[in-house]
């Protein structure tokens, strides 16, 4: 059992939209992302995903609406639905997904970042 802390998590990295995990939850994990500006339209066909805001602001785009999310604040994008993050400075952002996922979805392109990098 570990106590974590997520801003000497946070100090740790300074890439952009390069998940990193800090503690795995059953077959869950639990990512920090530093993101900033605009990430590709991608969905997860399998799985939920949770945006929770550590620091900062950052909108989520989906096909019919924008949501705004500030600190404090949290989203779940559902299964399949697609969805493109962004952030106009740098936002803070704790995810939480099954072991395995891809920031990208099915999407692989040059943000498609490397998967079960810990910290």
């Amino acid at each position: 059992m570990n106590k974590i802390n997520l801003q000497e998590k946070l100090a740790l990295f300074n890439e952009h939209w390069t998940p990193k995990i800090v503690e795995e939850l059953n077959d869950y994990q639990i990512k920090l992302v530093k993101i900033q500006g605009e990430f590709v339209w991608h969905e997860h066909a399998d799985t939920d995903e949770l945006f929770f805001v550590v620091e900062g602001e950052m909108e989520i785009e989906f096909e019919d609406h924008t949501m705004s999310l500030k600190a404090g604040e949290m989203c779940v994008v559902p299964k399949g639905v697609r969805h493109k993050p962004k952030a106009q400075d740098e936002c803070k952002v704790m995810l939480i997904e099954p072991r395995g996922v891809v920031n990208t979805g099915e999407v692989e392109g040059e943000l498609t970042a490397e998967n079960d990098v810990w910290i």
